[in-house]
């Protein structure tokens, strides 16, 4: 089966249309959100292909296949993360000027800046003393590194 267009999102559907189909997922680290090829395994032992004909990224809760019975469904898996909680609007400049040396892209949730875990990055908070908690969990959307040249 080769999926050229995401059908729908989960969280989308009415309680109607998810009674009764059966849920496959396919677990994707979250840097495969951005790969439009790609082969797949559901959690039952299918076999699918991933060729998005769109300039769409894939997201967890995307559907890639439903018919009456069954549906194909990304569930991105959990990030090794540091989550950091500035305390005032200087420590943020101060930490994202720092982080943005390093070129580390980097998500923001209210008042929180997440980045994939680097034992560098854990160091310079540490030494900072900037606050910061290392958590395992999903992002919305996968880390985008920016291509640049100095």
């Amino acid at each position: 089966m080769i999926i050229e267009q995401i059908v729908g999102r989960l969280d989308q559907l009415s309680p109607e249309d998810r009674e009764g189909r059966h849920i496959e997922k396919v677990y994707l680290p979250s840097e495969d959100l951005l790969k439009r090829i790609q082969r797949v395994t559901t959690d039952h032992g299918k076999e699918i292909g991933i060729r998005l004909t769109q300039k769409e990224e894939l997201a967890d809760g995307d559907i890639l296949y439903m018919d009456e019975k069954n549906m194909i469904v990304i569930e991105v898996e959990p990030d090794d993360l540091l989550v950091i909680r500035p305390r005032s609007m200087q420590e943020m400049g101060e930490i994202a000027h720092k982080l943005g040396n390093r070129h580390l892209p980097a998500q923001f949730e209210g008042e929180r800046m997440i980045v994939q875990y680097d034992y560098l990055v854990e160091e310079q908070l540490t030494s900072d003393g900037i606050p910061f908690a290392r958590e395992k969990k999903k992002v919305k959307k996968a880390f985008r590194h920016v291509g640049h040249k100095h």
